[in-house]
């Protein structure tokens, strides 16, 4: 078969055919136990999901953290991708923000307390404080409205907001034209405005 072009272990042949998706295949080796199978999988994605999770969580060492259990929840739960409900790449990644995000909210919720006990302490106003857990709140906000998506339009701006690809990767990801993937995107960005409440 030719190869146009690999993208994070898809590869999308240049006649136009469905692209295959290898992550997916090493993923049902992976949860019967294929040890090299994992090994691949690491290789592949490790650099993009790394990626993923230290624009979520800015520090390197909480990142690496973070990558390690990324890999020892796909190791322990590979039997629980379904390849019928989406690429493998997109099942991995989607482990990754969850991960980085629950990373984030212990972190905060750490820092909330020990900000609270300051201004007790100080006798200081919460204004700080209201701050921190508004933008939390909003974080929360925008996890539900995306949930609420259709599966292709929340695909779509999963992989170009948490996982950092172009539309044109997008596109050759998931094997559909990038006028159709741009159309995904703007329409799900319209639903997520109109499921916040947010007039344009």
């Amino acid at each position: 078969m030719l190869v146009d072009m690999v993208i994070d272990g898809i590869d999308v042949p240049e006649d136009g055919t469905e692209p295959v998706d290898r992550i997916g295949e090493l993923l049902l080796q992976v949860a019967a136990g294929d040890q090299a199978a994992f090994a691949r999988v690491y290789d592949l994605l490790s650099p993009r999901v790394f990626g993923l999770i230290l624009r979520v969580l800015v520090d390197r060492a909480q990142s690496e953290e973070v990558l390690q259990e990324v890999f020892l929840e796909v190791w322990q739960s590979a039997s629980r991708f379904a390849p019928n409900r989406g690429q493998g790449r997109s099942w991995v990644l989607t482990i990754a923000h969850r991960r980085a995000v629950d990373r984030v909210r212990a972190s905060q919720s750490s820092t909330d307390r020990d900000v609270r006990a300051g201004f007790r302490d100080l006798g200081v106003a919460h204004d700080e404080v209201a701050d921190q857990v508004e933008l939390r709140i909003e974080g929360e906000r925008v996890a539900t409205a995306l949930s609420a998506l259709p599966d292709a339009q929340k695909e779509a701006l999963t992989l170009a907001y948490y996982g950092g690809y172009s539309q044109s990767e997008i596109a050759a990801l998931v094997g559909a034209p990038l006028g159709t993937i741009k159309t995904r995107m703007r329409d799900g960005l319209s639903r997520l405005r109109a499921e916040m409440g947010v007039t344009a």
